[in-house]
């Protein structure tokens, strides 16, 4: 009975246990699952955050693509503006070129037509190297019905420096013919008369301390050949020599009563024929009056003013053709002066010419 009643006891007991065990069980349960519920919250929150964040990146990421394809379609259109207007340039190339063509192709035929075209050509007096045109490149052109060609063939006209003068002055007669600007003289004077007028009449006068009417003497109509030799002829037999008394050779001119003169020389005049120990103007220049042998820029100058006031040329057009001379820098705008109150013309040539 005893025994029976402990061994209930027991089974008793053990069955609290379980309970006991169960129940810990279950109130651990609702533990967790509570701690669960309480922390389900923060990650929802969480979870929409990362929603909004991803929402707000899709919003910024398709307003960049419409602004892309916003862009995209201005640039599209761009595109097609530059297409159209380079096809209307090429458009108007084509028009251009097709034009070019056309007036090149008429340019042709009038060239074909120039060529074809016979120019009656002036035939020159006498014989020069020279293309007759030149007279037109240069502005000088020689016309009038009474021309005198006045040759100045003095010692200064054998060369350009003075040092080259003074040594061709004292050499041989043969070296002073030869002399590179005298040969240029008489190239000037051959080119002049080459183009004097048929029906002109002509008169090649030359002058240094005197003066001399080349060929035959008075005057000879342009168109006689043989009296153009016999001019040429004399001047080839001239030296160089002397002073430069411009007034001898206006006074041989103006007894001739010219329309024209070509003057060649190359500086002021070096000589005169007034009696100078009276005039007051050149008691300073003593070449002029007895006392000195060179004389000076301003003498010379004063000189030529004197020259051209006793010379008593009237109506007549002076043209002149200054060849180059060393130390003599008031010449061209003496001569200037000079032919242009005539409405002559002066020139100095390039050293090619002619």
């Amino acid at each position: 009975m005893a025994h029976q009643r402990r061994k209930a006891q027991g089974t008793n007991l053990a069955f609290l246990d379980i309970m006991s065990c169960g129940l810990g069980a279950v109130i651990l349960i609702f533990m967790l699952v509570k701690q669960n519920i309480e922390e389900a919250p923060s990650e929802t929150e969480q979870l929409k955050q990362e929603i909004s964040s991803l929402e707000a990146s899709q919003a910024e990421a398709q307003q960049s693509l419409d602004e892309l394809r916003e862009q995209l379609a201005k640039e599209k259109q761009a595109v097609g503006n530059a297409a159209n207007r380079l096809a209307a340039k090429r458009g108007d190339i084509d028009s251009q070129s097709s034009s070019l063509k056309q007036a090149t192709a008429d340019l042709d035929k009038v060239k074909q037509s120039i060529t074809q075209i016979k120019v009656p050509k002036k035939a020159d007096l006498i014989e020069t190297k020279q293309v007759n045109e030149q007279n037109y490149l240069l502005g000088l052109k020689v016309e009038g019905k009474k021309i005198v060609i006045l040759v100045d063939v003095s010692a200064s006209m054998t060369n350009e420096k003075l040092i080259d003068i003074i040594k061709t002055k004292i050499g041989s007669q043969q070296g002073k013919v030869s002399a590179p600007k005298w040969q240029r003289t008489k190239r000037v004077v051959k080119w002049l008369l080459a183009r004097v007028p048929q029906n002109s009449q002509i008169v090649v006068i030359a002058f240094s301390d005197t003066a001399k009417t080349l060929g035959a003497g008075g005057w000879h109509k342009a168109s006689q050949s043989n009296v153009l030799t016999s001019m040429i002829g004399d001047l080839n037999r001239i030296v160089p020599e002397g002073p430069t008394n411009l007034q001898k050779g206006l006074d041989a001119t103006n007894k001739l009563s010219p329309s024209n003169i070509y003057l060649i020389t190359d500086g002021l005049p070096t000589k005169g024929e007034s009696r100078f120990k009276s005039l007051n103007p050149f008691s300073s220049c003593s070449s002029l009056t007895g006392t000195g042998k060179t004389i000076s820029g301003e003498c010379r100058k004063r000189l030529f003013e004197q020259t051209i006031k006793e010379s008593g040329l009237k109506g007549a057009k002076i043209n002149v053709v200054l060849l180059p001379l060393e130390g003599d820098p008031e010449a061209s705008y003496e001569y200037w002066r000079w032919t242009a109150s005539t409405g002559g013309l002066l020139i100095s040539p390039a050293g090619n010419w002619p």
